[in-house]
């Protein structure tokens, strides 16, 4: 669940106070790349466990990584080594949606209250006023769930129904009236999760896998089921402290608590091929695909549907989405002229703060 004032996938202000005898910085593949390089030594070097850039561009794939996947090892994060990639499930959720939207069962402009009535009522909600479009850009005014959820370290022993998680959303009084504003809520994308399965009659994480996963070959990368706590095959470690705790290992995670905002598992090499496929227009029809890419003022960067437009350093744009939660800081982008990258970390730094992923990317795709 990306960043966003207030609405963090439990980013906290607690330090990660991984002590630098941890870590061990340099990889072997640095390759002309020593900006990167010097970026997740940098990060290692103020306390995250771990650091790791895969990216592809005109003259092939390369990687660079520093420190380590699993505390007491020396073994680095590998580009097929499988994180918790978060809020970066968002695009792919879009992409569902859209695809929906195509074959004519969801309208863009509809209100969510004609699929899913009576979810979205009361305490100053209406959701006969709050479109899909809105819920995809974080228009709609809904509130976050996820800072009520995860301030107990204990809410992720059960599984949660998606309804249940939107309540506590709702709980809260709308951040603004639909389309007057924005604001970063986990909260739309489990309602968009729940408009999958009420307009296909499948589990969201099932039309994810059929739609995107297994045609684009993507192996590695999976929408764990409710209960499904452990991450599968070879794969990075997570590393959080919880206010008022110590760093612990947090690789396991109840999944139906991120559900459609965060939960998807994958690596490096996954992400960057989906949204390479993504923008090249493998996925969606060309309108479609417009639709995706028309933005409004977000919090830094323009927001499309459940994506970013960033502009790079070196000019130009590209177009992502970060996944940011408890042990894991991640961003994915591509560029129209098929350039794409990917950085994870598995843990804060020592001062708390996250690590500058969105920066990182940036510096991958210009290098």
């Amino acid at each position: 669940m990306t960043s966003s004032v207030g609405a963090r996938f439990l980013a906290g202000s607690a330090a990660l106070a991984v002590g630098v005898c941890c870590v061990t910085p340099a990889s072997a593949s640095t390759h002309g790349h020593a900006a990167a390089q010097a970026i997740v030594d940098g990060f290692t070097s103020a306390g995250a466990p771990g650091a790791m850039v895969y990216a592809q561009d005109r003259r092939g794939r390369w990687s660079v990584h520093s420190g380590t996947a699993e505390l007491g090892t020396d073994r680095p994060i590998r580009p097929d080594d499988r994180v918790r990639v978060a809020s970066n499930t968002k695009m792919f959720v879009a992409t569902v949606v859209l695809r929906l939207v195509g074959e004519g069962r969801v309208a863009l402009d509809a209100p969510i209250a004609d699929y899913l009535p009576g979810l979205v009522r009361g305490n100053g909600y209406d959701g006969a006023r709050i479109t899909v479009r809105q819920l995809l850009r974080h228009t709609s005014g809904l509130a976050d769930y996820v800072e009520d959820v995860l301030s107990d370290p204990t809410s992720g022993d059960h599984p949660w129904r998606p309804e249940d998680l939107v309540a506590v959303g709702l709980s809260h009084p709308p951040l603004f009236a639909p389309d007057t504003g924005w604001a970063y809520s986990n909260t739309n994308y489990i309602v968009l999760g729940m408009l999958v399965e009420a307009v296909t009659g499948r589990f969201v994480g099932t039309e994810i896998t059929d739609r995107l996963i297994r045609p684009l070959g993507l192996s590695r990368t999976s929408y764990p089921a409710p209960g499904d706590k452990a991450i599968p095959g070879r794969h990075a470690h997570g590393y959080y402290a919880f206010p008022g705790r110590p760093v612990t290992d947090v690789t396991e995670l109840e999944p139906s608590l991120p559900g459609a905002a965060a939960a998807l598992v994958s690596t490096g090499e996954d992400m960057t091929r989906f949204v390479r496929a993504l923008l090249s227009g493998g996925l969606l029809r060309p309108d479609l695909l417009a639709e995706l890419r028309m933005t409004v003022p977000a919090d830094g960067t323009d927001y499309g549907l459940g994506i970013r437009e960033i502009p790079l350093p070196c000019g130009g744009v590209a177009w992502g989405h970060a996944g940011d939660m408890p042990g894991f800081d991640s961003f994915t982008a591509a560029t129209r002229d098929g350039r794409s990258a990917f950085v994870v970390v598995n843990g804060h730094l020592t001062d708390g703060s996250t690590a500058d992923v969105r920066g990182a990317v940036g510096t991958a795709l210009c290098s």
